[in-house]
């Protein structure tokens, strides 16, 4: 079902049962209407990042689009002094 938005908690539920063999991938997608690709991404991102998995991820650094955003200020300015 698309669109559907599933809990932390509900997602490492689901991989917990799995790893624990204490059911299938296929066993849980049926039971609760899920595809198995969607159980293999959370599985793979609790692999990746343990216990910060299934959250919502940490404010960006922004601190490189400053330099960015500088150049192309000053691309304006040039192209501008150009045409005139």
């Amino acid at each position: 079902m698309p669109g559907r938005n599933h809990s932390r908690d509900f997602n490492l539920e689901v991989v917990g049962q799995i790893n624990a063999g204490l059911s299938t991938t296929a066993q849980l997608c049926r039971e609760h209407s899920l595809a198995p690709s969607l159980i293999h991404c959370w599985s793979q991102e609790i692999g990746t990042r343990g216990e910060a998995a299934l959250t919502a991820p940490a404010a960006t650094d922004r601190s490189a689009e400053l330099p960015i955003a500088e150049l192309k200020r000053y691309c304006g300015q040039l192209s501008l002094k150009t045409r005139s």
